[in-house]
């Protein structure tokens, strides 16, 4: 799914994908640059895996797309979180604590 130092889970990506766009509209490379940078370089997602998620977050109608203009002024798709997107966002986050209170409770010390 993903180049990293940790395997990401089923459907991690599109949650870190919406989450990074929840803050500003950016474009497949600077998506991926900013979950690498938030992730201190422990998060590195390739092209094969990010441009398949973007399309199929699209398709599902949880971001936009839009042409627009890259910071070398190279014209790009720029996805940005539609109402639907940030309402999924939303309970997926809460799906996420969740799951992730349940491994922090079976992996701490009995």
């Amino acid at each position: 799914m993903a180049s990293s130092r940790a395997d990401l889970l089923q459907g991690t990506l599109d949650l870190l994908i919406l989450q990074t766009l929840q803050r500003e509209p950016l474009h497949g490379w600077a998506i991926s640059r900013r979950i690498r940078e938030r992730s201190a370089s422990v998060l590195e997602i390739n092209q094969g895996s990010l441009y398949p998620a973007l399309y199929r977050l699209e398709e599902r109608g949880l971001i936009l797309a839009d042409e627009g203009l890259s910071e070398q002024g190279r014209r790009v798709r720029v996805y940005r979180l539609s109402a639907a997107g940030r309402k999924h966002l939303v309970s997926e986050v809460a799906g996420w604590r969740l799951f992730s209170r349940a491994v922090d409770l079976i992996l701490s010390p009995a």
